[in-house]
């Protein structure tokens, strides 16, 4: 007989796939309701691999989020848990042992400002009460957040317990990785991430699942690692959108470590320098506790912040000539810039001037991005690649132009503008093989003058002490967007870029070019910090009954043709409506990327101020999924809490 959570295999058709057991009950006995049944294939654990928590979170998280609890188990799994190979023996005593009960010397401890103490302080007092809340650490960025972490989790791992560290980014783990082996030399800690191979990741996981691991580090799906021993949660840069899966099992990293920190009743810390709006109305609400970081320690101060008018210059490659005078002087000091561009590639079009024809992917509605290196078309979007075309498809014009600047683009008019000088282009297309970021990490580290340009791989994180000028293209689009959450999103993203320069003992400097230098939430962001301005964004939402001051699902429905997915999504919108006819529905429209890989998409946004409405309605949406026409031909899914509405 299995044992609930175990794996089995089970003869599904023609294959064998396999399942985890969730429960074992009698056979009934009434003819009338019994059916035929296959037996299991193969009992694969004779260990359960997870514990009764780790199923209760799941199946928690299967219910709130609306999705298949099988796709939600299995997700949560390491890919070599997910087939029916049997372990191997090493792996199956790994999976036995005993869980591990380690007390961990304390470290020797560096001295904290007195802020950093007090912070400190606070937080302990606030673990120790019987039901502890979340706690929201808003520092600015460099004011010490790491250290604060640091101290928290060491008298923890003296009394034996783990520790759970969730990061947004793989590219920030090395770094973390590295400050708290320094600071913990002689506790075992383990990295999950999809970097690992599926091997790395499954010791990693069994390592902490057997209490092995002390302190466990990852990305958002280390939030289901197990840890017999959990004692404390700690969400850093918990604003990061990179926290929500957005395909399959539409996840939320933050919100899914809170729920399972409650679950156990331990600590949880959530920290960053800009905190999520549905964070700070948790503060105002008293779900969580807030403390602030206000000063960056010793002589580090937080950099000045420059609106420029790009109206009146002609740019070179993005950049206007007080800019590139700006870089001049810095690099002059022996200092280094960091140039800021949230787009990969040369240029975002290629066109002909002659007759207007424009290089579009054939599968997705957008155009696709040069990449001069390789002379090669790319759609960031579904990957689609094809060669430059010599002259233009429709008029045979050699001389094609391009529109818009990337990375790539930057990068090559700043190693001409100061070929004395490296210029380091951090990015996804420049660090896909193994290795490249840390080796140019470690070339920004050496501090010596040079200029660094990059996405949001560099948004945060990353301390470059000799980094003292950041300077901030092409953030026009955001200001102008129709997504309601974009300027929240804005905010967050140029408080953490500019929070890269002056965090050592020299002053930096922040510019921002725009050609919206009006703009008002710009101005509140520039001259009253990071709060008033996400203040102002939580009364605007609850003008709207929008999130965290109302609940919203986002549908979304892909098919051959836009017709086939807006008439189900059409369909969709009355079953809601005749559900609870209090819910809010936003369309059906075509989705703002509307054709993706040959797929046409359309969307409806549907709101309510009650989550248990809106949630109701969704359950019984999925009750008649069966009956819904032309669900043959058309994919659809639920995104609960959204936080991307493309």
């Amino acid at each position: 007989m299995p044992m609930v959570g175990a794996r089995v295999s089970v003869p599904l058709g023609k294959q064998t796939c396999v399942g985890l057991v969730l429960a074992v009950e009698a056979l009934a006995t009434d003819t009338e309701h019994t059916f035929a049944l296959k037996p299991v294939g193969e009992i694969l654990d004779t260990t359960p691999l997870p514990d009764a928590h780790w199923l209760e979170l799941l199946e928690w998280a299967a219910r709130y989020y609306q999705h298949p609890i099988g796709e939600v188990l299995f997700s949560a799994l390491p890919v070599a848990l997910r087939s029916s190979k049997p372990l191997s023996k090493r792996m199956q005593k790994r999976l036995a042992a005993t869980p591990v009960v380690a007390q961990t010397p304390p470290p020797s401890s560096l001295a904290l400002t007195m802020e950093q103490q007090h912070c400190l302080q606070t937080i302990q007092q606030w673990q120790r009460v019987d039901t502890p809340r979340p706690v929201l650490l808003h520092g600015i960025t460099g004011s010490g957040k790491t250290e604060i972490y640091l101290r928290l989790i060491a008298p923890l791992l003296a009394d034996g317990k783990q520790v759970l560290v969730i990061v947004p980014e793989i590219g920030l783990t090395p770094q973390l990785l590295a400050r708290f082996q320094q600071f913990f030399a002689d506790t075992y800690i383990v990295c999950l991430h999809s970097a690992l191979s599926d091997g790395e990741r499954l010791q990693a996981w069994l390592e902490a699942r057997n209490g092995k691991a002390r302190i466990i580090i990852g990305t958002r799906s280390a939030v289901f690692t197990p840890a017999p021993q959990l004692g404390l949660i700690i969400v850093d840069e918990e604003h990061d959108s990179s926290l929500k899966q957005q395909e399959g099992f539409r996840y939320h990293g933050r919100d899914l470590a809170v729920k399972r920190a409650q679950m156990l009743n331990i600590p949880i810390l959530l920290g960053t320098a800009t905190p999520s709006l549905e964070s700070l109305y948790n503060v105002q609400t008293g779900r969580y506790h807030h403390t602030l970081l206000k000063q960056r320690p010793g002589a580090a101060r937080p950099p000045g912040l420059q609106i420029q008018d790009s109206r009146p210059f002609t740019l070179d490659a993005g950049l206007s000539p007080p800019s590139l005078q700006a870089i001049r002087t810095t690099l002059a000091r022996s200092e280094q810039v960091m140039v800021f561009l949230n787009r990969r590639g040369f240029a975002p079009a290629l066109f002909c001037p002659s007759c207007g024809w424009q290089a579009s992917c054939q599968h997705c509605s957008v155009n696709m991005t040069w990449h001069a290196r390789r002379n090669r078309l790319v759609c960031h979007h579904c990957g689609a690649e094809q060669a430059t075309p010599s002259q233009c498809p429709s008029c045979h014009n050699p001389k094609l132009t391009t529109q818009g600047q990337g990375t790539e683009r930057v990068e090559l008019a700043l190693q001409t503008l100061f070929p004395h000088f490296p210029v380091v282009r951090i990015d996804r297309d420049s660090t896909s093989r193994k290795g490249e970021l840390a080796d140019k990490l470690a070339t920004v580290r050496s501090n010596e003058p040079l200029v660094l340009v990059g996405t949001q791989m560099l948004a945060k994180g990353h301390d470059f002490p000799n980094l003292t000028l950041v300077i901030i293209l092409d953030i026009d689009h955001s200001l102008l967007s129709n997504d309601y959450r974009a300027l929240e999103k804005l905010g967050q993203l140029l408080v953490q870029v500019a929070g890269r320069a002056g965090r050592a003992d020299k002053p930096g400097q922040v510019i921002l070019q725009t050609s919206q230098p009006e703009h008002p939430l710009l101005h509140q962001l520039v001259g009253h910090g990071y709060t008033p301005f996400a203040r102002q964004l939580l009364e605007e939402r609850k003008r709207w009954h929008f999130p965290p001051y109302g609940y919203h699902a986002l549908i979304r429905a892909s098919a051959g043709t836009m017709e086939k997915a807006l008439k189900l999504l059409d369909h969709i919108s009355h079953l809601l409506a005749n559900s609870d006819n209090n819910l809010q529905r936003l369309g059906p429209i075509p989705a703002p990327l509307e054709k993706k890989a040959n797929r046409y998409r359309a969307q409806l946004l549907v709101g309510g101020k009650q989550r248990a409405t809106l949630h109701n309605a969704l359950r019984q949406l999925l009750a008649h999924e069966n009956k819904l026409p032309g669900r043959s031909s058309v994919r659809w899914s639920i995104d609960i809490d959204p936080v991307d509405l493309t």
